[in-house]
C-alpha cells in the first residue's frame, strides 16, 4: 500500500444502544492534473500512488504512447493547497506525434455522459482488432482466483473503499496489482506498470478486476491487448458486445465459486 493512500479521520459508530468514538481508515482521493508537454490534457481523482503509471496507462489506453521509450520525462508536482490538484507533466521523447485536436474531439463526445452517440459507438468498435487467440483457461484455477487476488488488497481491507484491478500471466499467476478509488484508474496503473516493463500490447494474460465490468475497462484491456478480463460483478451490454469485437474472454461474476462466461471460448 502506497504512502499517502489511507489517511485516519474520526468516526462514531453508532449502535441500537451504543455509540463509540474512534479514528477510521479512510481512502485518500486527490486531484491529479495530467500534462502533456505543457499542456493540460486531463484531470482525474485518484488515490494518491503510482501517478506515473497511472499516467502512462492512460496516455496509452488514448493512443498517444505505445511503449515506454514514448516518453522522455515524467516530473511530479504536488500541490500546494488542498483543494489544488497534484501535477504529473509528462514529456514525449522527439518524434511522437500528438493529435491534440482527435483527443480534444474524444473528451468533448465522452464527458456529459460517458461512451455515446452512434457514431462513437461504430468508432470504438472500429478501433478494435481481435487479440491473440486466448488460452483456454484453467477452470479450478480462474475460480480460485478471488482468494488468491484478495491478498493483494490491503488498501480495501483497511477502508473498504478502493477498487482493484490484478493482470495476472499466462498461468494466472497474480504478476500486477493496484488499487485506486478509480475502476479506471487502477487499471491505468495496471497498463502504465505493463508498459515499463515492456509487456504492454503483448497479447498475454488475464486482467481482473473489482466490481463490475464496465465498457471502459473492456476497452483498456482491449487496447493492452490482453485476451481476458474477469470481474467480480456484472458486465453491460456494451462491454458484452466489445469483447466479442476484441475476440476476448469476459468473465463476470467471479466469487463464490463460480461465474459467468459472456465470450470467448477459453475461459473454462
Amino acid at each position: 500500500m502506497e504512502e499517502g493512500a489511507i489517511q485516519r479521520r474520526p468516526v462514531t459508530r453508532v449502535t441500537g444502544r451504543s455509540s463509540e468514538r474512534f479514528e477510521d481508515a479512510i481512502a485518500v482521493a486527490r486531484a491529479l492534473e495530467i500534462r502533456v508537454d505543457g499542456r493540460a490534457l486531463s484531470v482525474t481523482l485518484r488515490t494518491p500512488g503510482h501517478d506515473e503509471e497511472l499516467a502512462l496507462g492512460f496516455l496509452a489506453s488514448e493512443g498517444v504512447v505505445r511503449r515506454a521509450a514514448d516518453v522522455s520525462a515524467v516530473a511530479a508536482t504536488a500541490a500546494r493547497h488542498r483543494d489544488e490538484p497534484d501535477m504529473l507533466d509528462v514529456t514525449l521523447a522527439a518524434g511522437v506525434p500528438l493529435d491534440w485536436s482527435r483527443l480534444e474531439r474524444h473528451f468533448a463526445s465522452t464527458a456529459s455522459c460517458g461512451i455515446c452517440g452512434r457514431a462513437h459507438l461504430e468508432s470504438l468498435h472500429a478501433g478494435l482488432s481481435p487479440v491473440a487467440s486466448p488460452p483456454r483457461w484453467d477452470t479450478a484455477a480462474l475460480l480460485a482466483l478471488p482468494a488468491r487476488v484478495r491478498e493483494s488488497q490491503a488498501g480495501f481491507e483497511a477502508t473498504g473503499a478502493l477498487h482493484a484491478a490484478v493482470w495476472c500471466d499466462g498461468a494466472l499467476e497474480p504478476r500486477v496489482s493496484r488499487e485506486d478509488v478509480g475502476r479506471h484508474n487502477a487499471v491505468d496503473k495496471v497498463c502504465g506498470a505493463l508498459l515499463r516493463e515492456g509487456r504492454y500490447g503483448a497479447g498475454e494474460g488475464l486482467l481482473w478486476v473489482s466490481g463490475r465490468a464496465g465498457a471502459e475497462l473492456v476497452l483498456k484491456a482491449a487496447r493492452a491487448r490482453i485476451p481476458a478480463l474477469a470481474a467480480v460483478g456484472a458486465p453491460s451490454s456494451l462491454a458484452i458486445d466489445l469483447a466479442a469485437t476484441a475476440g476476448m474472454t469476459l468473465v463476470g461474476f467471479l466469487r463464490d465459486g463460480r461465474m459467468n462466461v459472456y465470450t470467448g471460448e477459453g475461459a473454462a
